[in-house]
């Protein structure tokens, strides 16, 4: 009779291996919230940072995401650097039901500005920025067809405007990073206290 592993073992040794080699390595270690592709995650929050980390404010959202990896975050928060959006990240949504969105929008608000929205649809979003907001938006229709719709909820920061070929940001949008942090992770726990 052959032995069968379940996809929560096979997950289990694979962190250990790729443990053991970077301890070997003296690299450090794991991070405790990259994502478990194998782990249930009906319990978790998604955060997912959207932007272009090389069009300066714009990239706000993976900013943030960058810096929440770097932290020990509660066990039920996971975190994605989402990029440009588009289609690719919507097998994402067929294992969390909680999705937070961060993103970069020109609101006409004063920049750093931070917003808590919960969008129903896509043209629930804000305006487009660029074009991976077209790409989100797609994504999100594209969900509904297909009846796989993970509550949304979306905290954008406003931006004056997108600064090409820049790896950081303007001084305001800097300046509400720690406040936009605190403000996911309130959310967060209150999404997650309501599931269970």
């Amino acid at each position: 009779m052959q032995k069968v592993l379940s996809l929560k073992k096979v997950s289990f040794v694979f962190k250990q291996v790729i443990q053991t080699k970077m301890e070997k390595k003296n690299i450090g270690s794991l991070s405790t919230n990259l994502i478990d592709i194998f782990e249930d995650k009906t319990d978790k929050v998604l955060i997912l940072g959207i932007g272009n980390y090389l069009m300066g404010d714009e990239g706000v959202g993976v900013h943030i995401i960058h810096q929440m990896e770097k932290m020990i975050l509660p066990e039920y928060v996971e975190v994605l650097d989402g990029g440009t959006g588009g289609f690719f990240l919507m097998n994402v949504f067929d294992d969390y039901g909680k999705v937070i969105f961060l993103d970069a929008t020109m609101d006409g608000k004063n920049a750093g500005t931070i917003k808590v929205l919960h969008p129903k649809f896509a043209s629930d979003f804000p305006k487009a920025l660029s074009v991976h907001d077209v790409g989100l938006k797609d994504m999100v229709e594209a969900l509904y067809l297909q009846d796989i719709l993970p509550e949304m909820h979306l905290i954008t920061i406003s931006v004056i405007g997108i600064q090409p070929m820049i790896v950081g940001m303007t001084d305001p949008v800097e300046k509400c990073v720690p406040e936009a942090i605190e403000t996911i992770l309130n959310l967060a726990e209150k999404i997650h206290t309501k599931i269970k």
